[in-house]
Order: C-alpha cells, then structure tokens, then sequence
C-alpha cells in the first residue's frame, strides 16, 4: 500500500517507464509506417510479439528489452542497497550483462544491445579498462532510460538527482549534450514526482535550481530569462554544464501542445515533427510534447508515443514515466500491469522504489 500521494506518483512514474518499454517492443523500430500497418495495422493499443526477423526476434508480448532490464537492474540496486552505490551498479553489469554479450547489436538479453552499451562492453571486456574510462559517444537515450528510476528516487533531492544521473551517465556516455539532457529529463521527472504540474512554469523552476546550484548548468540571463544589466556580476558556474538550454525546452513543448493554434493530428505524429531516429535529441522534446498534451491520460501518451514509429521504444519509456508520474499508479490502466511479464515483480520494485523518495 502506497502511504502517500509522493509514493503514488513515484510508482506510477516507474510502472511507466516499464509498460512503454514493453509495449514499444514488437513494433520497435519501423522507419516504414505502412510496414508497421502491414504488421500490426494501423493502431496499436497493447503488447504484441515482435515478428520473426526482426529486432527483439523471438521474445513474447509483455517481456522486456535490455533498455527495461537495465532499468530494472538500476531499480534493483536502488531497492536493495537504499541509496545509490555506482561499485554496486558496476558490479551488476559486470556479472550480470556483460558474460551475455559478445559486443554485436543482435544479441545479448532482450534481444538487442544498444551502441553505448556494445561500447563500453568493449572497453570494459575487451580492452580491460576500469570503469570511468568506459564511456564513448554515442548519442541514443540508453542513459536516460536506465536513470529513470535515479530521477524518481532523488525527485526530492535535486542536487543528489543531477549529481548521481550524471556519474552514472558517463559510465556510457560522455557527451557533454547527452549528458546535460539526461540530467535535464531527470529534473524534469523529478519535478513531476515532486507533484509539480507540467506547465509552462516548468522550467522557471528548474532554473531556480539553477540560481541555487542544486542543478549544474550555468546561465547568464536574469530571471524570467531577461538579459543581464551592465554591471552585473558574471554567475558563477554550478557545475560542468555550460548551457541552461536543456532545461528550457520543456517549457517550449508544454507551450506547443497547450497552444490552440499549433496541432499535431493525429498526435503519434510528433515523431514526424521532432524526429523518428534514436538520437536523444529526437526523442526527448517528442516525449515532452506528448507527455504534456496528454497529462492525465495515460494510455493516450504511450500509444502514441507508440505508434510514431522509430525509436518508439524510448519515446514509449519517457513518456510513460512523465504521464505516470502525473496520474500516478492509480491512473495506469489495470491492463497494461496485468499484461507485463512479471507484473507482480515490477509492481514490489516499484513500491519499493516509491518508499525510498
């Protein structure tokens, strides 16, 4: 039983993420719309088995991809240990992940590796590296993804949230812009499992946590983002991020779908408008846009962030941890725990998870 509306939402925040995963994982990847429709037909509104010869091949409706396992395994070291401890997080994907994989995309647990992890595999297996010196380029959401439940369990701690999303981050990733916008997504879910609404004021708080140095961006505008005065004294840098920039965009596509005179029809069509590849970049702002224009709703926000096609899989994952952290686990369909390979499990991490914010 959840003790509070904070847990309400932290838990429906993580049950998100793991039903967009789930759900995106039989049409994952269709850059062909019509093959999609050929597939699947023109709207999907449940878990579906992925078909023969292509990616996750051989997995069964409500399972998860590596992305969900790696988000399962981080809750689970959360769970367990209380806190976040990156030599326990190291230590599961060095017994746990890395023995299953042999550094090829096809292949490994959920049926598909992603560039970040294939990277680090070989830094880490191949060339012995220590952890630290595993991180590459690449610029997918494979980090946001797995910091997930960092957002929801640090939601009260700001300061902590940015501080543990960024150093386990660049266990994979060291892109100064792909790093900057996990930490900024994970502020933004924060703010939401804080109980914040997503409106248009979302980022004039972020940017108050910035002037307070609990975020670790710089910013040289004033507030309400009014130029600096002649005279006034340059801002001291909180931290490694030099622009604000990451933390601003949510407020432009809450303005996008709260705003009449700009439609996207129907909906799953913003991943025509931002993009339907991989890149973090393509995905994040998507995942703002639905997220915001579907607040209370759900199933609406993941089966649209499903049937754009692409990368639908993280755009299934982010949204679904926004719009679940804002109608909270008692606004998630029973269907859609029902379907999950072990729901029962999920669900017990989830809580637990939930009473550690």
């Amino acid at each position: 039983m959840l003790n509070s509306e904070l847990q309400e939402r932290a838990a429906g925040a993580m049950m998100g993420a793991f039903i967009g995963d789930a759900l995106a994982l039989g049409p994952h990847w269709y850059y062909d719309l019509k093959q999609q429709w050929q597939d699947y037909g023109t709207w999907i509104d449940d878990y579906t088995d992925p078909r023969p010869n292509r990616y996750h091949a051989g997995l069964k409706a409500g399972q998860s991809s590596q992305a969900g396992i790696l988000m399962r395994m981080m809750t689970e070291s959360l769970v367990e240990k209380g806190e976040y401890r990156q030599a326990d997080f190291c230590r599961r994907l060095d017994e746990d992940l890395f023995p299953q994989l042999d550094g090829t995309p096809a292949n490994g647990p959920g049926g598909y590796t992603s560039q970040s992890i294939r990277e680090a595999w070989r830094r880490r297996v191949e060339q012995q590296l220590p952890w630290g010196e595993t991180g590459g380029h690449a610029d997918d959401t494979e980090s946001i993804e797995r910091t997930i439940p960092l957002a929801i369990r640090y939601a009260s701690s700001p300061a902590q949230l940015a501080e543990n999303i960024a150093a386990n981050t660049t266990l994979t990733q060291i892109d100064d812009t792909v790093v900057a916008m996990t930490v900024a997504f994970g502020a933004t879910l924060g703010q939401l499992v804080q109980g914040h609404p997503f409106d248009e004021n979302i980022s004039t708080r972020l940017m108050r946590l910035v002037k307070t140095g609990d975020l670790p961006f710089h910013a040289v505008t004033a507030d309400n983002l009014q130029p600096p005065q002649p005279g006034d004294p340059d801002p001291p840098r909180a931290g490694r991020f030099a622009s604000p920039d990451a933390l601003l965009s949510p407020m432009y596509m809450v303005q996008a779908a709260h705003d009449p005179a700009i439609r996207i029809e129907p909906a799953w069509k913003v991943s025509l408008v931002y993009g339907m590849p991989c890149a973090i970049y393509h995905q994040v702002p998507a995942a703002y846009y639905l997220a915001a224009r579907f607040r209370d709703d759900f199933e609406s926000a993941v089966l649209h962030a499903v049937n754009g096609g692409g990368q639908n899989m993280a755009r299934a994952m982010l949204t679904g941890a926004l719009v679940g952290a804002q109608v909270g686990l008692k606004g998630i369909p029973q269907r859609f725990i029902d379907g999950l390979e072990d729901a029962a499990g999920l669900l017990s991490l989830a809580h637990g998870l939930a009473a550690q914010v």
